[in-house]
């Protein structure tokens, strides 16, 4: 276990400053409706892109004007903390809210009154709240129970990404911070050459575990029972039901916004362990996963929204550990910003390299060849280091 867990007030005077503002993670499938009421109020396409805006726009702000909360919850309080059926409900409650969303939007497109600027918005506002879903399905995926691992498939159907359920939690926990995962983004790799590495590599790491898993008992792997086929069988009747309802002109629709959905996991993928990495030991393993090797954020804001997504560290080091109970480590590397940021600033990468390039360095205290490197971007991270190293000598 990592040592530097901040210290909080005694169990027995304890309690969750947080719990009254978690249900407001359900506002983001809410938002389309906010879309819907202005638009059919005003009779303007901007509508639709309110959504992204208060998400990556008015979010932000508000991230940055109330700031950090790095306490935690003593550990004595974790077992009756992670047994509060409240938290649990309100990921369950994402869920008909996500799928509400995303049945109204359809019936916009299908309606055929926007403008290619309206359209546009309608995508990424199907996206957004799709996209944040698989966070959803990502704190119901590590579950042992049945129904919320059942749960995470049916929140990651919209986006077609079903596989994740598979690679994240037997590929991505197993492999990250190393060279071997695509969803481990390395340092000088811009987002745009990260894309497709991991949404080809995911996939196919998904299929191999899969398959895999029923060879080794000589079984085919073609069967209900493969994790990656039932999901992806789930997206495929999701979407025949919405062309059924809605006509077949839906179809392009559904899968732009499966795109824009699964690109905006791929970018919090993306800067949760940019240039993080684990060293193989004397026996030739990597070392334990710990809270050094994965971003960190203590954002209030993006913490309640996201649940508790920001306290990566804790939740690689424990995954079975629920969103409430995360802690936040002194040891973990910190990001400048909440994920809200820090997503919009890895789609410009001259801005995420001022912002992060330097903090990789700077974790492992200068030494470049420490961190998990992009090769080509070697000799530049090499150079730019000794000018920044020189500069700041001359102040």
């Amino acid at each position: 276990m990592a040592t530097g867990v901040r210290a909080t007030v005694p169990a027995d005077r304890w309690r969750d400053p947080r719990r009254p503002f978690w249900p407001l993670a359900l506002l983001v499938p809410a938002l389309p409706f906010l879309g819907y009421a202005t638009w059919r109020g005003t009779d303007g396409g901007w509508a639709w892109w309110l959504t992204p805006a208060i998400v990556f726009g008015l979010i932000p702000v508000v991230d940055l004007l109330i700031g950090d909360d790095r306490g935690n919850p003593p550990e004595t309080a974790v077992p009756e903390l992670a047994a509060d059926g409240y938290y649990r409900w309100l990921t369950y409650l994402y869920l008909p809210a996500q799928y509400a969303a995303l049945v109204l939007c359809c019936a916009v497109w299908a309606d055929g009154g926007l403008s290619p600027f309206g359209a546009a918005g309608l995508v990424l506002t199907a996206g957004v709240v799709d996209g944040i879903a698989i966070n959803t399905a990502h704190e119901l995926g590590h579950k042992r129970e049945r129904l919320e691992r059942w749960l995470s498939k049916v929140a990651l159907a919209p986006t077609g990404y079903g596989h994740f359920h598979v690679e994240h939690n037997r590929g991505h926990h197993v492999r990250v911070a190393t060279p071997e995962d695509p969803a481990s983004a390395r340092l000088g790799e811009s987002f745009w050459r990260f894309w497709p590495r991991t949404v080809v590599g995911s996939l196919r790491s998904a299929w191999r575990l899969e398959t895999g898993r029923f060879r080794i008992r000589g079984r085919s792997p073609w069967t209900w029972r493969n994790e990656v086929l039932n999901a992806w069988a789930m997206t495929a009747a999701l979407f025949a039901a919405l062309a059924v309802a809605f006509g077949p002109g839906v179809l392009p629709f559904l899968l732009l916004q499966a795109v824009a959905g699964f690109s905006l996991l791929e970018a919090v993928n993306y800067l949760e362990h940019y240039g993080l990495a684990r060293w193989r030991t004397a026996a030739g393993r990597y070392e334990k996963v710990d809270p050094r090797h994965s971003w960190n954020s203590d954002r209030v804001v993006t913490n309640v929204f996201l649940f508790q997504l920001q306290r990566h560290s804790d939740h690689h080091a424990n995954p079975l550990r629920r969103y409430q109970t995360l802690r936040s480590f002194d040891s973990s590397p910190q990001l400048p910003a909440g994920y809200a940021t820090m997503v919009v600033a890895a789609l410009v990468p001259p801005l995420w390299r001022r912002m992060m390039d330097h903090r990789v360095i700077e974790h492992y205290a200068g030494d470049i060849e420490r961190a998990n490197v992009h090769p080509p971007a070697l000799p530049r991270l090499r150079e730019r280091h000794r000018r920044r190293t020189a500069s700041l000598a001359d102040r």
